[in-house]
């Protein structure tokens, strides 16, 4: 790679960096990468020229053959589609040479390293004579779907049951400092004409890998399973499988049913966030999960859980975890009836951390003088600590010097009532329990601040109706 400083004579350049070499191979993924200062007002002129290495002669003055080169700035890179840019190489009269492809992406201000070390057992044996030569290879998601290059580990030699060294890698060469971004890691059998036998592959995120600093991470290795978005992975919490409701599913159904006896209508609008949507892959942190914007309700929790699954195909999860937009969402619908005649139920269940608590203490202090309740469940083996913030039985919940009203929150951690011997009904019942008990005396106490007396009980007036979102 060269680059044309900025006061130089014309056709100057200077080298900027080298690629490392991969041996035996016309369609090489490099790994080494390159990073740039990106001026908007300039225009940076770069030159890439790819060289052969004869490794049969002397390592110490290789012969160099010139296999093609391209021009192209660096803004023609940032400005493509996805920030991927193809060019064909050219510089050999009468001769195709192929073709380049660029990728670049803003990096983050994440400065994290990690340190990691992996081993595999009983690895599926490639070749012929003696056992496989496996080694791994992770590539970090882009925004567009398709996956870069971003480390390779050593080889080990003919072992099904490999243990790799450990290495340090920056974060954001790993997922750009996103923590909940997708990582995927294939595993090859080495082979010395470059023709490596694909053994499996795995997906994870470096948040998940974070959590096994005191524990071991088990993944399963599958051969040729197509990757699209965490929810194929059986060992995703959205994970669909044809036998059993993932913890989700379980949350939702066990909660729903119940509150849904409550509601006239049955009609619950339903969001999800964390998730780039279709077509233009933008972030939204409260999307319909029935994808219409102007009609977000399902029809009974059998709707909630039908579009519930539908979302999981069409959308790609994506981090951080925002709590804000959908509480304050909610507390808009809840703040338009507040003459007692409505109250509204928010159940929101997630796997992960808070990543805007201070916007979310605030939405709650706000929901608080409102209508509204807050069910959470948390899934899955994360640390729930802020979530056990906001639950306000001991502690009320504050923000910015004031305290909520009331307390609104109930939080549980759903694998606190899953079932030893597997009984879903038994754990859904059970969780189901739990997180209801308090709604009565949540909904008492709006009542009784607000001065609103029940109504007669044999009057023709409706009684309150329990709104329900997801």
């Amino acid at each position: 790679l060269y680059d044309k400083p900025k006061a130089s004579i014309p056709g100057n350049s200077n080298t900027f960096g080298r690629t490392e070499v991969i041996d035996n191979t016309r369609n090489p993924d490099f790994v080494r990468k390159f990073v740039l200062d990106f001026f908007f007002e300039e225009k940076q002129n770069l030159r890439f020229d790819v060289l052969g290495i004869n490794c049969l002669l002397s390592t110490l003055s290789p012969s160099k053959d010139f296999l093609g080169q391209t021009f192209c700035t660096l803004g023609e890179i940032i400005g493509s589609t996805g920030g991927r840019l193809e060019r064909t190489l050219s510089g050999i009269p009468g001769k195709k040479c192929g073709v380049i492809i660029l990728t670049a992406e803003e990096l983050s201000n994440c400065r994290d390293i990690a340190t990691m070390q992996l081993c595999a057992n009983k690895l599926d044996k490639k070749d012929f004579f003696g056992k496989s030569d496996p080694f791994l290879v992770f590539y970090r998601s882009n925004e567009d779907g398709t996956f870069t290059i971003c480390h390779k580990t050593e080889v080990i030699k003919n072992t099904l049951n490999p243990v790799w060294q450990p290495f340090t890698i920056p974060v954001r060469a790993l997922c750009n400092g996103d923590y909940d971004r997708t990582v995927k890691v294939d595993v090859y059998d080495w082979d010395r004409d470059g023709s490596h036998d694909f053994i499996g592959e795995f997906t994870t995120s470096y948040r998940e890998l974070s959590r096994g600093q005191n524990q071991f991470n088990v993944y399963e290795v599958r051969h040729g399973m197509e990757v699209a978005c965490n929810p194929s992975q059986p060992t995703s919490l959205h994970y669909m499988s044809p036998y059993q409701m993932n913890a989700y599913a379980m949350a939702l159904k066990a909660v729903g049913e119940i509150i849904q006896d409550y509601d006239s209508d049955k009609l619950f609008p339903a969001y999800g966030f964390g998730a780039k949507l279709p077509p233009d892959g933008k972030i939204s942190h409260a999307f319909p999960l029935n994808g219409d914007n102007d009609n977000p309700n399902c029809v009974g929790i059998e709707g909630v859980l039908e579009s519930y699954f539908q979302s999981l195909r069409a959308v790609q999860l994506y981090g951080p975890t925002n709590f804000a937009p959908v509480i304050n969402k909610v507390a808009n619908c809840a703040a338009e009836i507040t003459d007692g005649s409505q109250y509204f139920v928010l159940l929101m269940i997630t796997d992960g951390v808070i990543s805007d608590m201070v916007q979310t203490k605030e939405a709650v202090v706000n929901a608080a003088s409102l209508p509204l309740s807050i069910i959470i469940v948390g899934v899955g083996p994360a640390e729930f600590d802020a979530m056990e913030e906001l639950d306000g039985d001991e502690v009320r919940v504050s923000s910015r010097g004031r305290l909520a009203e009331r307390d609104i929150v109930q939080f549980v951690p759903f694998r606190d009532y899953i079932d030893r011997s597997g009984n879903q009904v038994l754990s859904m019942a059970r969780l189901a329990k739990d997180v209801l008990a308090e709604i009565p005396d949540q909904l008492l106490s709006f009542m009784k601040s607000r001065g609103i007396e029940p109504r007669p009980a044999l009057s023709s007036s409706p009684l309150p109706q329990l709104h329900r979102h997801i």
